[in-house]
């Protein structure tokens, strides 16, 4: 079997394992800061490659747009930006992807939309990524930039913003970071824990943002008719509270024979990333293709 080293690369840390193709017995070799330079990067996969020993492939899941085996843009990682990881790297097979669309790579293969043809993935944390699974394949675009869903709008009278959509400004963690200190909370995470303990005045500002996010995702459903939306990073520990306004926004904009979307939360949680680039090194350069 390929020995693949397993890279997700975060804005801020750094998750490695080794996988020989069975994805549940992938040995994790490190968990740490992410580097802050292409030398540091350079020189930390190929001490890691060396303390797994025998790698013959490289899955790498990166916060940002990729096209090929070229990094586009990774704002948290802009040294990477015009990088080409197969250059980088000529002794190995590489497959590089999006963290959202590798994240759906495992939820398809081995995860939560296992054996469906179509999917919609929302990964929901300090930002907002996204991921498509159409007739199974996971969708790239003309320029790789597919699936920009945080850049959704449905508030006419926004100006937008340089760095980020309308829908990642009012409904990702860092816009409930803001919605917790306006009722004396720390952040989003304590947000959300108030909310699940019944306190009404969190379960009153979730509200909002989950009927944002439900209103901008019913055109998502309408254009692509999935068979399942899948909600995952940290604004999926609050799923339990926000679906009921979230669904209710979603189907209010559907037609009836889309309203039976189901939205649940992914399989692997935060460990996607790695999974699905364990999935999409073994594969190679064809890991779209799901089935």
């Amino acid at each position: 079997m390929t020995r693949v080293l397993a890279i997700d690369l975060g804005g801020t840390n750094l998750r490695a394992a080794i996988s020989t193709g069975d994805v549940g017995a992938m040995k994790v070799l490190s968990q740490e800061l992410a580097p802050t330079s292409l030398d540091a990067f350079s020189a930390r996969i190929n001490a890691l490659c060396a303390e797994a020993g025998s790698v013959e492939a490289l899955g790498i899941a990166v916060p940002g747009l990729v096209e090929g085996s070229v990094c586009r843009w990774i704002p948290n990682l802009s040294f990477l930006d015009g990088v080409d990881i197969q250059a980088l790297f000529p002794d190995l097979r590489v497959a590089l992807g999006n963290d959202a669309q590798i994240a759906l790579l495992a939820e398809a293969v081995e995860g939560s939309v296992k054996g469906m043809s179509d999917a919609i993935l929302l990964a929901i944390g300090t930002g907002i990524g996204s991921a498509v699974l159409a007739n199974g394949r996971i969708i790239a675009g003309a320029h790789g930039g597919a699936s920009s869903f945080g850049w959704a709008c449905a508030d006419v009278r926004d100006h937008g913003e340089e760095r980020s959509g309308w829908l990642e400004r009012v409904a990702s963690g860092r816009a409930l970071d803001g919605l917790a200190g306006q009722i004396g909370l720390a952040d989003g995470r304590q947000l959300i824990a108030a909310a699940q303990g019944g306190d009404l005045a969190a379960l009153t500002s979730l509200e909002l943002p989950a009927r944002q996010l439900g209103t901008a995702l019913a055109g998502a459903v309408a254009l692509l008719d999935p068979q399942a939306v899948l909600i995952s990073g940290g604004l999926a520990e609050a799923l339990d509270v926000m679906q009921p306004p979230l669904l209710a926004a979603l189907r209010r904009q559907l037609p009836p024979h889309l309203r039976g979307i189901d939205v649940k939360p992914g399989l692997f949680g935060s460990r996607a990333g790695l999974v699905g680039a364990a999935l999409a090194g073994g594969v190679g350069e064809g890991w779209r293709q799901v089935r």
